[in-house]
């Protein structure tokens, strides 16, 4: 008797889709709070409209990316990748102070970051845990003859 539960091939599969669907909810509703309310929080109109209209795309995108069977792993890698890139960008526009952000614009900055940040690490574990179950992954090229 194991004392350890093994876990099903889709359990991994699972966790991702669930990260990226997560992932699109929480970033379309954040750009479309941006773009129809626009609150005050320091930041230039001109730019909350672009990142609000940017989380409503992205949002869509992964979210669609989360309902596929199985989602890409060369499209799931950029969007780990880039959470992480805007949470560290959002931690670095609130405390060096790139807007005159008010005190509710560096707690809604930061929040969001560290949210972000929280999407990145549950895609990169599900990720971890689909290629785990489901055998070795992509096998890199072998060299070509020179």
């Amino acid at each position: 008797m194991t004392w350890f539960r093994q876990r099903s091939p889709g359990h991994g599969r699972a966790m991702l889709k669930f990260a990226l669907k997560l992932d699109g909810v929480a970033s379309f509703a954040l750009g479309l709070l941006t773009l129809l309310i626009r609150p005050e929080v320091g930041m230039p109109v001109g730019w909350q409209i672009g990142l609000g209209a940017f989380c409503v795309i992205y949002g869509a995108g992964v979210f669609f990316l989360g309902t596929r069977a199985v989602p890409d792993r060369r499209i799931v890698l950029p969007v780990i990748i880039g959470n992480v890139a805007w949470a560290a960008a959002s931690i670095l526009t609130a405390e060096l102070e790139w807007f005159p952000l008010t005190g509710l614009g560096v707690a809604l900055v930061l929040a969001q970051g560290l949210a972000v940040l929280g999407f990145a690490v549950l895609q990169s574990a599900g990720l971890r845990r689909a290629a785990s179950v489901s055998g070795p992954g992509t096998r890199p090229r072998s060299p070509s003859p020179a």
